[in-house]
């Protein structure tokens, strides 16, 4: 799978994969040509969860709130400005 398909991977699909890829690597049972591109992969595994965990955290900053409970919540639009 390369990197532009992991994109399309779910936040539970990516640290799955990138849970066996520390396993491998931490065996010290992979070449090192194969290492270096478990490697590879396991740092664009990362970014992508990470990418989606700050999505989530800015939907979850976006829940609109009143008198402490929550009414609704409003799309993320990570640009404001293309809407003006």
């Amino acid at each position: 799978m390369s990197k532009s398909e992991i994109k399309n991977l779910s936040f539970e699909q990516s640290l799955s994969e990138l849970e066996n890829i520390v396993r491998k690597l931490e065996s010290g049972s992979a070449e090192l040509e194969s290492s270096i591109d478990l490697y590879s992969r396991g740092i664009a595994l990362k970014d992508h969860c990470e990418k989606i965990l700050a999505n989530a955290k800015l939907k979850v900053e976006k829940i609109i709130s009143k008198d402490g409970e929550a009414v609704g919540t409003e799309a993320f639009n990570p640009n404001p400005e293309a809407n003006n």
